[in-house]
């Protein structure tokens, strides 16, 4: 289970109604979130956007393209904050779309100031989460670059369920040899058992595909 970070959130609200930014970020520090606002979607692209978990409030009505279109849009920019969207006139189809996009929740106006908070924390964990993840997904190819060439090839024939004996024929190398180089990797790897090595090896893979 990926270790999830205490780090303060930031939650983003993009909305070009001002009171109802002013609003939602003075509801939000009663639950001691921070809140920044912007007033379209490229004053948020322009802004200097911290390295710490948080969530983008958005809403689907904007000038220029909608939050619809620049919720799709994140992910080819590289932002992987997840999204609450928020409208006054949404729609099942609207949803739909939303939801297949990956938002956390859609929240017709007027929302209840429980469900906003709810809908936030939600984000905020899934973006936690997400996080960690990332992190250690990084630290498993970080580990895998300490092995040398052959303690990759025994790690790769291990984790495809190959014996000890069945890979010393196919390397021409003593039992004891494989055994050496094995426990080296799972050493190096941080793995406790051959499943966590199995699970790190896809982890891999999934990352070079």
């Amino acid at each position: 289970m990926p270790q999830v970070s205490d780090e303060p959130p930031l939650v983003h609200i993009v909305d070009d109604d001002d009171s109802l930014r002013a609003g939602l970020a003075s509801l939000l520090r009663t639950v001691g979130l921070t809140a920044r606002t912007y007033g379209s979607t490229q004053e948020f692209l322009s802004a200097e956007r911290p390295e710490q978990p948080g969530c983008i409030v958005l809403d689907i009505r904007l000038p220029g393209a909608s939050g619809l279109d620049f919720q799709e849009e994140l992910t080819t920019l590289g932002i992987r904050l997840p999204v609450v969207l928020t409208t006054g006139h949404g729609d099942i189809p609207m949803t739909v779309r939303a939801m297949k996009a990956g938002a956390v929740d859609f929240l017709p106006k007027p929302f209840r100031d429980q469900d906003m908070i709810d809908a936030v924390t939600a984000a905020i964990n899934r973006n936690r989460l997400q996080r960690a993840s990332e992190s250690q997904a990084v630290a498993v190819v970080d580990r895998y670059a300490m092995l040398s060439p052959r303690e990759r090839e025994v790690m790769a024939l291990v984790t495809a369920g190959k014996m000890n004996k069945q890979i010393a024929a196919d390397l021409r190398l003593s039992e004891v040899t494989v055994k050496i180089h094995r426990g080296a990797a799972m050493r190096k790897m941080g793995a406790r058992s051959l499943a966590d090595l199995v699970r790190m090896a896809d982890a891999l893979k999934s990352r070079s595909d």
